[in-house]
């Protein structure tokens, strides 16, 4: 046999020894045979939502990309460990935090934050877009409730806790130049007023919905002058003349040199799988808001609590 019958006898067995390429979508028992599991072990994994996977006229669907990225978190405590991305409610102290972090960690981590809104950002984070979310939905005294009640919307709920990061101070960012006789909730709604408008979704945009039930107001009286998608976007807009007064925090309001007028306190928790709470950079992060900069600049801002940082204080 010559060499050019060696070679054709080599691709033959390649050839006939080369495996079907996985399907981008694979069915329960694609995804059994691609992870040398029985059918009856995936069926689990998908009862405990365990496993990503999408139900199709009746029948389970797993997309291979999402398996992979699923088999790399899960193998030796999770191999990305050297990325954090935070999405949902904005805080001007998460956001120094990041920053501190990005800073010290130069080029060997990933540390990012999307302020987006509540909703949407748990809805990013439902997606594995993101490894945790920032929320605030209403009162401090009424958050063990409304933050569950908003995790459960998706299934991947039952794999996610709850860790509280602060109380914070919510209310009413004001323009420094208001009249004191002006800085009524009732007189804000007049139509000389200027409002911020924020999305929907919003935690802030949710308070502000109380405000009005509470005080019996009609939103429409409102003048609408700016538009924002975060509490330090909204601040800005206010700091830079093109509205009065917006739905916000008090340590949004000092770091803008706002005025602000105080409305209550709401707690800010942070929601993830639960694997991602032993995450090295998720430890540092808590660490960094405990100590030095971040503890200073939070007496600066003001309407920050920290009794209970880091704690869970929710899980499924």
């Amino acid at each position: 046999m010559n060499d050019h019958d060696d070679a054709d006898s080599a691709a033959f067995v390649a050839a006939g020894s080369r495996t079907p390429e996985t399907p981008r979508f694979m069915n329960v028992r694609q995804v059994s045979q691609y992870l040398q599991v029985n059918e009856k072990k995936v069926y689990a994994l998908v009862n405990e939502n365990l496993i990503p996977a999408t139900r199709l006229t009746g029948k389970w669907l797993f997309p291979k990309d999402l398996v992979d990225q699923w088999l790399l978190e899960s193998s030796h405590g999770g191999v990305l460990t050297d990325r954090l991305v935070i999405a949902g409610s904005d805080d001007p102290l998460l956001h120094r935090a990041i920053t501190l972090m990005a800073a010290e960690l130069q080029g060997r981590a990933l540390v990012s934050y999307a302020a987006v809104g509540t909703q949407l950002g748990l809805a990013v984070l439902a997606r594995r877009r993101a490894d945790a979310c920032a929320i605030h939905w209403g009162p401090e005294a009424e958050s063990l409730q409304r933050h569950p009640a908003l995790l459960r919307q998706h299934v991947q709920f039952k794999d996610w806790i709850l860790v509280r990061l602060c109380r914070r101070e919510q209310g009413l960012l004001l323009a420094p130049g208001l009249h004191q006789q002006d800085r009524e909730v009732q007189r804000l709604f007049s139509p000389e007023v200027r409002w911020v408008a924020r999305q929907e979704g919003a935690g802030s945009q949710r308070f502000l919905r109380e405000i009005v039930a509470e005080h019996r107001l009609d939103p429409a009286n409102r003048r609408t002058t700016a538009r924002a998608y975060s509490e330090r976007d909204a601040a800005s807009a206010i700091a830079t003349g093109q509205a009065d007064v917006a739905p916000g925090v008090r340590a949004a309001a000092g770091e803008f040199g706002l005025d602000f007028l105080s409305l209550g306190w709401e707690a800010l928790d942070l929601a993830m799988p639960r694997g991602i709470y032993f995450r090295t950079l998720l430890r540092t992060l808590l660490d960094t808001l405990r100590n030095g900069e971040c503890q200073r600049l939070a007496q600066v801002f003001g309407g920050y609590e920290f009794t209970d940082l880091g704690n869970v204080v929710w899980a499924a």
